[in-house]
């Protein structure tokens, strides 16, 4: 039986709470990442040309003395979507209500998540893709007039009744923006896409967040823990708990670029962010089927785990390195992740893996 794509979610979010370099929030992250989650625009480090054009817009409305337009904010987990929501509010001036769409399920529900909203309040729904498609119709007259319709009543008797909102403005956030639809895309006049950070960018997190932790960190113990941050702030200030502890257990707690690289070895996160699975997924690759081409079910039988964990946990962060390809008869390791492992790369793989003619137009045709 096929899985909806909620049920993955779920699945991926109850399976992973563990596993230190996920991007999906954990237990761990909701009771310390509130006070590590900065306050002001100028605080909040990376996304520059998001924060300017947010900077216009806020100012530009508060001049006018009007709410926000509706902004939609996407892009992978962990980049700090809910922290720039509770920001611009901040900057603004007004309340935030923060809810998720998988918390809505009756449309009565957001019916009073709305009419308990005030002039220039502002709504945030966190994973808005996941939104019941009953409870979503409610958001477009209230998106667009800032009007709630009600229907009372059922049968010939049943009547409507429209009710005002006071002016207010809808944050959400999704990972999965092509899973909305389109009447709801089309109603965000504002639509910001966050990007992965650089080593840099997330060096400066690093060292704030130690600051806030009180813990004494120097610069080439930040950027050694950046470096396999993959790119993302929450995994960031993971990675500095576990070597924060490493440091004042086994060192004197200072953290240094040697401390960082020995805690982080301990926990099997290598230079690149990969962990245990990562790499017993590469190295199964290479070492049980030749490097591939091999099928996605085949490959989690090897190693033990779940296909849709591979796909949708594992799979996308070996893509963004360009250690894996996907290919219409399964998946092939490149000479990246033979590279990685210090596995010698065959000369004959490049012509293995190229797809033949059929597969080619096989492909293009999807990509139509």
């Amino acid at each position: 039986m096929i899985k909806s794509n909620r049920n993955r979610e779920e699945e991926n979010e109850f399976d992973f709470e563990n596993r230190i370099v996920t991007s999906s929030e954990t237990a761990e992250d909701c009771e310390q990442e509130l006070s590590l989650r900065p306050k002001t625009l100028a605080d909040y480090v990376g996304q520059e040309k998001v924060k300017e054009k947010l900077i216009i817009s806020m100012e530009a409305a508060k001049m006018r003395g009007e709410s926000l337009d509706h902004i939609l904010l996407h892009g992978p987990p962990g980049l700090g979507k809910t922290t720039l929501a509770t920001i611009i509010a901040a900057e603004m001036g007004v309340n935030i209500r923060v809810t998720s769409g998988p918390a809505i399920e009756k449309q009565g529900v957001l019916a009073a998540l709305l009419t308990n909203l005030k002039p220039m309040d502002i709504l945030f729904i966190d994973e808005i893709h996941r939104l019941p498609r009953p409870v979503e119709e409610i958001l477009y007259p209230a998106m667009e007039d800032y009007n709630l319709d009600i229907i009372m009543g059922k049968g010939p008797s049943a009547r409507n009744i429209r009710l005002p909102l006071p002016p207010f403005t809808l944050i959400g956030a999704t990972t999965r923006a092509g899973q909305l639809s389109s009447p709801l895309r089309g109603r965000f006049g504002s639509v910001y896409r966050l990007e992965m950070y650089d080593n840099e960018e997330l060096a400066d997190i690093i060292c704030r967040s130690a600051d806030i932790l009180g813990v004494n960190t120097k610069p080439d113990g930040a950027l050694e823990i950046a470096r396999r941050s993959r790119g993302t702030p929450r995994i960031a200030n993971r990675l500095l708990k576990r070597v924060r502890d490493y440091a004042q257990v086994k060192g004197d707690g200072i953290i240094t670029e040697k401390t960082a690289v020995e805690a982080l070895d301990m926990l099997e996160v290598d230079e690149l962010g990969l962990d245990t699975t990562d790499r017993k997924m590469l190295s199964a690759i290479i070492n049980f089927f030749g490097g591939g081409p091999v099928g996605l079910d085949t490959l989690a039988a090897a190693i033990g785990e779940e296909s849709i964990t591979l796909e949708e946990v594992y799979e996308p962060y070996l893509m963004q390195l360009g250690y894996i390809n996907r290919t219409p008869r399964g998946r092939c390791a490149t000479r990246g992740a033979y590279e990685h492992l210090g596995i010698e790369y065959p000369e004959n793989k490049d012509r293995e893996n190229r797809p033949s003619q059929n597969e080619s137009l096989f492909e293009n045709g999807n990509n139509k």
